[in-house]
């Protein structure tokens, strides 16, 4: 399986697959943090909603060993960015239990105008008005 198919499924199922990608790598082998995510991710069904996901974890950690966390991230979020807003997907990234140094590369990738807050942003700028 390459990383183009496994970013398009992971994408498919929004901020909640990215979640289990990190919960996965995080929880080195620990199944109650990931029964636990399970059983919210399966909204109204519980559990039973929830297992349905538990074939994406193998694919996800193997995913996670072949490629890395941040080639995985960074092709789930240009996936999702043809189809979703970039604004609300760079607040999501903001947002992740992640280094501030990979939210960085992924809002690079997805928007490499973002300033890195290295720019003052109050300055004001000089327009030149002309008129015909």
């Amino acid at each position: 399986m390459t990383l183009d198919q496994i970013a398009t499924k992971l994408a498919g199922l929004g901020l909640p697959g990215i979640i289990l990608v990190i919960l996965a790598v995080s929880s080195a082998g620990s199944n109650v943090a990931i029964v636990a995510a399970l059983t919210a991710m399966g909204g109204p069904f519980g559990i039973l909603g929830g297992i349905g996901l538990l074939g994406l974890i193998t694919v996800a950690g193997d995913a996670v060993s072949s490629y890395g966390i941040e080639a995985i991230l960074k092709a789930i979020y240009t996936e999702r960015s043809k189809k979703e807003s970039v604004r609300l997907l760079l607040k999501e990234i903001k947002d992740l239990p992640i280094s501030d140094e990979l939210k960085l590369k992924l809002t690079n990738q997805l928007s490499p105008e973002v300033s890195t807050g290295s720019e003052a942003s109050g300055q004001p700028r000089t327009v030149e008005i002309v008129e015909e």
